[in-house]
């Protein structure tokens, strides 16, 4: 079994930073439909403006919400542009037709 990508969100906006809650990132629960990220699900969040790279889960936000809670409120901020990745787990024949869905925000 290989983990490769199955989704990736690019380039979105951090809309609150939070941290006086558990741990986790609410995303747009559209942006988390057309990504295939489930409610509770694991994704890595990488930090184009200072390199912070962490994982959490993912639970469903407002329209346009993208919030990091909890301690990871203290490596990412408001206003700062971040990636949002899942994986799977694929047999080799899974993996060499790998597709992940991309999706680019980029203003």
């Amino acid at each position: 079994m290989r983990i490769m990508l199955k989704s990736k969100i690019q380039r979105v906006i951090v809309t609150e930073a939070n941290v006086d809650y558990e741990g986790s990132i609410s995303i747009d629960e559209r942006l988390m439909r057309e990504a295939d990220i489930l409610p509770y699900e694991q994704v890595h969040v990488l930090c184009l403006d200072n390199g912070a790279r962490l994982e959490t889960y993912a639970i469903p936000g407002n329209l346009g919400e993208i919030s990091i809670k909890g301690a990871a409120a203290r490596l990412i901020r408001t206003g700062d542009t971040i990636i949002i990745l899942s994986y799977e787990y694929m047999n080799e024949t899974q993996a060499l037709n790998c597709n992940p869905k991309i999706l680019n925000y980029s203003k």
